[in-house]
């Protein structure tokens, strides 16, 4: 089988998307994985093989670099839509000047839901190798809220989607054959049977009941302090956290560097690195590309088990 072939978008030409990506595609254990198309502005390419999406120069100002970076968005999207690519990879953007190059979206993940035509995406914060040794894989079922709203946030239709495009994508992506999702408790001890509130009661048990009805191998709900160390040790295959926080300080602490942005419910497999454009280091060699390196590893491996499958 030939190597899959990977677009990489380039992100703000600002930030340190395009240096951080020079540096993967340099490492020894990258080069020969697979074919890499950078699509960017013409300036930031390096063979005939990559896309331009027009020009961008240094003195351009922040609405030019988020109308170049998201122009690199939509036509990697259309591109892994298309068969062109088997997977697609995006370097950092930054929300100021996306908004203000013309793109009216919070962010990638939103852009590429819509670009692609699905109803439900989901965030995953992967980690394939952590400082625990184990894979650590994260969904977050509420993501930028104050701790306060999060309650009326969740509900168990929510859960019960993430949970289910979740499974499939492990099945799918990553060729586990019975994946185990973990609903990660929502208060103190998994609320020590309603004296510390009673959404585990109210809202994740009824998840569980219609996740497991569903053929769905699903356990919870897990207290927050246990469940993270006992997917790292292979307990678990995912977990969903029900807040920011709880998921993202467990993650970055298991997998600071080498975390992975993954779009599960798209056509196709979108990785990102766990980081943003650091503009105020960009172009001064300062620049750590371990994250997009994972990013790339993990592409070319969901992209590889996705054409054996077809």
């Amino acid at each position: 089988m030939s190597r899959p072939r990977i677009a990489i978008t380039l992100g703000d030409p600002r930030g340190i998307g395009p240096e951080v990506t020079a540096g993967a595609l340099a490492d020894p254990e990258i080069s020969g994985l697979g074919r890499f198309v950078l699509v960017g502005p013409s300036s930031l390419l390096r063979s005939a093989d990559d896309v331009s999406v027009g020009e961008w120069r240094a003195e351009d100002g922040a609405a030019a670099a988020g109308r170049i970076a998201g122009a690199a968005i939509e036509r990697g999207t259309r591109m892994a839509l298309a068969g062109e690519v088997d997977a697609l990879v995006t370097a950092p953007i930054e929300k100021n000047a996306f908004r203000a190059g013309g793109w009216h979206f919070p962010g990638h993940t939103e852009m590429l839901r819509d670009l692609a035509g699905v109803a439900d995406v989901v965030m995953m914060m992967a980690a394939e190798r952590t400082a625990l040794g184990g894979a650590l894989r994260v969904i977050l079922a509420t993501t930028h809220l104050a701790l306060r709203d999060v309650p009326a946030a969740l509900s168990a239709g929510l859960l019960v989607r993430q949970a289910t495009l979740t499974h499939a994508a492990l099945r799918e992506q990553w060729g586990i054959r019975s994946p185990r999702v973990a609903l990660c408790a929502v208060n103190p001890h998994a609320s020590d049977g309603g004296l510390f509130g009673d959404e585990e009661e109210r809202i994740v048990a009824p998840a569980l009941a219609r996740l497991r009805e569903a053929g769905v191998d699903a356990f919870g709900p897990v207290p927050a302090d246990t469940v993270f160390t006992r997917a790292v040790r292979g307990e678990f295959d995912a977990v969903v956290a029900p807040y920011h926080d709880v998921g993202m300080a467990a993650f970055k602490t298991a997998a600071f560097g080498a975390g992975v942005n993954v779009t599960l419910g798209l056509p196709f497999p979108r990785t990102s690195p766990d980081h943003g454009t650091a503009l105020d280091i960009a172009g001064r060699g300062l620049a750590d590309p371990s994250s997009m390196k994972e990013a790339i590893l993990l592409a070319v491996r969901l992209a590889s088990h996705r054409r054996r499958s077809l």
